[in-house]
């Protein structure tokens, strides 16, 4: 399969702490990928790279645009966003008093199709376009599950409906690149395993890419095609889930070394 995002040398330093120390990642498009690491390994940090939140104190981060690369280092997120990157948090961020419904909805703003004067004036294309939008929403309500609770405020939901329901808002900006940031945080094992479910089938229904950050093992290595492994800003390790379960580094870098 091509490849949709690469980076070469990408590094973060805070202060005199390098966060990020010269990843170099290949991902392929449709492909369901793997960050793991122990705490403090720079995780998030790539993340937040690689989805604007942070610019790059050097290195690059490519984009598949059109035919050609794109460079889309020090973009801000609202434009990353636009060129097709979406991401979830590690602590889920809704806007808890609005409904399920209105959550999705607003992440479909960017493809409003009505200007201010229709919107003001109510014009028949005004209504036109939130009948669209509302179809949309519930559509992806519907992939995760979450239909029937369209109406119901964000923060009445059970946690693990919540991260459904942060997946779906992703959605809404149809993303080339979904990034979910441990998404089976606080989930038992029977949400952790619809979860797992889920996101086999939001690959398959949306070919999308997915790149997630878990420190659930089973999940990972029972979900993902490729792994990459951090320790202290550095990629360690890079294959396939049965090459990264047998790395002596990573092994080393979970459980330390022996004496």
């Amino acid at each position: 399969m091509a490849s949709i995002l690469k980076t070469r040398d990408l590094s973060r330093e805070f202060g005199g702490l390098i966060a990020v120390d010269s990843v170099n990642l290949d991902i392929e498009e449709n492909s369901l990928v793997g960050l793991i690491g122990p705490n403090g390994a720079g995780k998030t940090t790539l993340f937040n790279l690689l989805t604007g939140v942070y610019e790059p104190t050097r290195g690059m981060i490519m984009l598949q645009a059109e035919k050609s690369f794109t460079s889309i280092g020090g973009m801000k997120p609202y434009q990353i966003t636009k060129m097709g990157l979406a991401r979830t948090f590690q602590n889920i961020r809704l806007f808890k008093n609005k409904s399920v419904l209105d959550n999705v909805k607003i992440a479909m703003h960017k493809d409003i199709q009505y200007g201010v004067v229709a919107g003001i004036l109510r014009l028949p294309s005004f209504f036109k376009e939130e009948n669209r939008v509302h179809e949309m929403a519930m559509e992806l309500l519907n992939e995760v599950h979450l239909a029937d609770k369209a109406n119901e405020l964000a923060k009445n939901l059970p946690y693990g409906e919540q991260r459904r329901l942060e997946i779906a808002r992703a959605l809404a900006t149809k993303p080339k690149i979904l990034f979910l940031d441990e998404p089976a945080a606080g989930m038992n094992p029977q949400e952790t395993k619809e979860l797992t479910d889920l996101i086999r089938h939001i690959r398959e229904q949306f070919k999308v890419t997915i790149i997630l950050i878990e420190h659930d093992m089973s999940l990972v290595m029972n979900l993902c095609e490729k792994i990459y492994v951090l320790n202290y800003g550095e990629c360690i390790a890079c294959g396939t889930p049965e090459e990264i379960k047998n790395n002596p580094k990573v092994i080393e870098a979970y459980l330390g070394e022996d004496d």
